[in-house]
């Protein structure tokens, strides 16, 4: 009887002691969660790759990239993808926050993870490549680009286990979905409110690390921010449209006022430095060329101003071509790829005021009389200190006696108007 009420007394302490029991609120490790935002660029490129092999470094549970792009340049994507696909870490991608989208190239960078989540009120899709330069592309060249962005796009779904056919629609037609419509369509893994619920709905999925099935530990893992250095955040904000219309026209205009006005210095280097910044960003952004030659053709025409008499013909054709360059810049580049409005007109009314204030005050400057010299003497005042005549006489003219004749007799006293300086000597008429 003693044994049963000790194998009893047992049996509820094991009990108690299992009830008591908590488990386990986090495993080993860190997730790292690094902000993606704005155009897929260079210096997004290098961070989000710099901040893969920072995880892969520490060991991480996985990286979490929160994306919202309205697209980019093709180079940056598919380094950004390659470094995705070869990662030794999970990679997540995550859209948000509400109201952010995957656009374009960040399509590729999306399916490209190894889990893929959206926010409510997210979208993604719209893949179709613009062409970047001069005019159209051509029928077959621009087949043939769109064949091969196909072809990247549904191996990497593939490789995901994603919609292949959709992802093809995307890059074809330019289709796009929200977050839901994705999740039905297979095109992500699962729509989250927040990155907390994206760890949590991430814990326990099984995804390829080299090949290798590994499953994703991610409930109650610490999360760390990997934070943009100065470099990326100069990098990523000269790639913006309007950041690089603007470097531009500061550019020109520097370089406009060291040429016209030599030894200046400091608006000849700014102007240098602020042009190769925007030849830059115009590297990551959809540029057509003939707009930045009318931009070009419109300072051509200010500083034709300065030395052409055309009553103000030239500034007008100036302010047009700067007008018609500043829209075409960034055609067919979507939104938050074009240059905005609310930049745009200010820009061209101050530039436009510039070098119509500039041309204003040359002009005054070459119709002023001179003050110095011979040449300041002409039309001055003074007085006939004697009688002058045809043969000579003398007067007092800018505080000084000069030797003078005129074509009329002028009597002594009377007030004079310098009419030429011939050498030494001057010729006066009766004022």
């Amino acid at each position: 009887m003693n044994k049963v009420k000790s194998l009893c007394l047992a049996i509820l302490a094991l009990g108690l002691l299992a009830a008591g029991a908590k488990p386990a609120a986090s495993v080993a490790g860190v997730v790292y969660a690094l902000p993606a935002t704005g155009s897929i660029n260079p210096g997004l490129a290098d961070f989000i790759i710099q901040g893969i092999s920072k995880a892969e470094a520490e060991k991480a549970e996985a990286l979490v990239i929160q994306l919202d792009t309205p697209g980019g340049l093709e180079v940056s994507m598919r380094k950004i993808c390659q470094a995705v696909i070869n990662a030794k870490v999970p990679v997540i991608v995550y859209v948000s926050p509400k109201g952010a989208r995957a656009a374009s190239a960040g399509v590729f960078i999306t399916v490209a993870a190894h889990v893929a989540a959206m926010a409510p009120g997210t979208n993604i899709g719209a893949a179709h490549p613009v062409s970047i330069g001069l005019g159209k592309t051509d029928k077959v060249m621009s087949d043939k680009v769109i064949n091969d962005m196909v072809a990247f796009g549904r191996s990497l779904a593939k490789e995901r286990g994603r919609n292949a056919d959709w992802v093809e629609q995307a890059i074809r037609k330019s289709v796009s979905i929200d977050a839901g419509e994705a999740k039905k369509l297979k095109v992500i893994d699962f729509v989250a409110e927040n990155l907390n619920e994206v760890l949590e709905k991430a814990h326990g999925l099984e995804v390829k690390i080299a090949g290798k099935a590994v499953r994703l530990k991610t409930l109650g893992v610490p999360v760390r921010e990997i934070q943009e250095g100065l470099s990326t955040k100069i990098l990523k904000h000269i790639a913006d449209p309007n950041i690089a219309f603007i470097l531009m026209l500061i550019g020109l205009a520097g370089l406009y006022f060291e040429l016209s006005n030599p030894g200046v210095v400091l608006p000849g280097v700014l102007g240098a430095i602020c042009l190769l910044l925007a030849l830059y960003s115009f590297q990551t952004l959809p540029v057509n060329y003939i707009g930045l030659l009318l931009i070009l053709l419109s300072f051509v025409f200010f500083i034709l101003e300065i030395y052409v008499t055309s009553f103000g013909l030239l500034t007008v054709a100036g302010v047009i071509s700067l007008l018609l360059g500043s829209i075409m810049l960034f055609p067919g580049g979507g939104a938050g790829m074009a240059i905005a409005w609310q930049v745009l007109i200010p820009t061209l009314i101050a530039v436009t005021l510039f070098f119509v204030g500039i041309a204003y005050l040359v002009a005054r400057t070459h119709l002023r009389r001179s003050i110095t010299g011979s040449a300041g003497l002409i039309g001055e005042r003074g007085v006939a200190h004697t009688d002058i005549s045809a043969k000579g006489g003398q007067v007092f003219v800018h505080g000084e006696y000069w030797q003078a004749m005129s074509q009329e007799p002028i009597a002594k006293g009377e007030p004079v108007e310098v009419e030429e300086v011939i050498g030494l000597k001057i010729r006066v008429r009766r004022a």
